[in-house]
């Protein structure tokens, strides 16, 4: 069963909560091949903090839905 990934790697993205984290870019990527295993992805923001967020759509855990927005 594959995943519906959200974000990759490169994507800039904000957080609707948290404005005071600035725009952040998507720098890993990271699955799990196992049935149920976990989809992560690594946010650098420009507050300088790394922060990592679930990034299987499927998942009501995703980042989409926890206020991670693609900025176009």
């Amino acid at each position: 069963m594959s995943r519906r990934l959200y974000l990759k790697v490169g994507d800039r993205v904000n957080h609707e909560r948290y404005s005071s984290w600035g725009a952040g870019e998507v720098v890993e990527e990271k699955h799990s091949l196992l049935s149920g295993g976990f989809c992560l992805v690594r946010i650098m923001f420009e507050d300088g903090k790394e922060r990592s967020f679930n990034n299987d759509i499927e998942n009501t855990l995703c980042c989409c839905y926890a206020g991670v927005k693609i900025i176009n």
